[in-house]
């Protein structure tokens, strides 16, 4: 019963896209300042071409990570590479405020532990108790995710709505 999936957040293809594109067209205007326009000084062309390369490499590393999904169950929000993002039984709170720092179209959960550092680009991160869901992602799929888990730790605690 715990590995039964509640709900399944996903990215579109068009959102990848878009993302990745934003990224690469970033790399391409770091590149084309470096050697169109050459900065009189040496130090300066090479942090243009080092800056085109990582938004490059962070293009690469957001495509795949948002080929990834987040499987909610009632065990928790795992990755489906197998990764456990969040369980419920270590969930603090669910914040979807607008001052929350958060993910575009995302959310943010506490944790009651810290866990290790995660970064997947475009789809969630994780840094010490803190966990962003959210990015290319639909508010359409991330506001029903972030519903069921304040469900669940409501449940969990004993105070859901009857």
């Amino acid at each position: 019963m715990d590995t039964e999936e509640l709900t399944r957040l996903t990215t579109s293809p068009s959102r990848r896209v878009i993302g990745v594109g934003a990224l690469a067209g970033l790399s391409g205007l770091f590149l084309y300042m470096a050697f169109a326009m050459p900065p009189a000084d040496l130090l300066w062309q090479a942090f243009l071409v080092g800056c085109g390369v990582a938004s490059l490499a962070l293009g690469h590393l957001m495509w795949k990570s948002t080929a990834h999904a987040l499987i909610l169950t009632e065990k928790g929000l795992i990755d489906s590479d197998g990764t456990e993002v969040a369980l419920i039984a270590d969930i603090d709170k669910v914040d979807r405020g607008t001052f929350a720092l958060k993910p575009s179209n995302g959310f943010v959960i506490l944790l009651k532990t810290p866990g290790r550092r995660v970064w997947r680009p475009g789809l969630w991160w994780r840094l010490g108790r803190r966990v962003a869901i959210g990015g290319v992602t639909a508010a359409s799929q991330t506001k029903p995710l972030a519903d069921i888990l304040t469900m669940k730790v409501l449940e969990r605690d004993g105070k859901a709505p009857r």
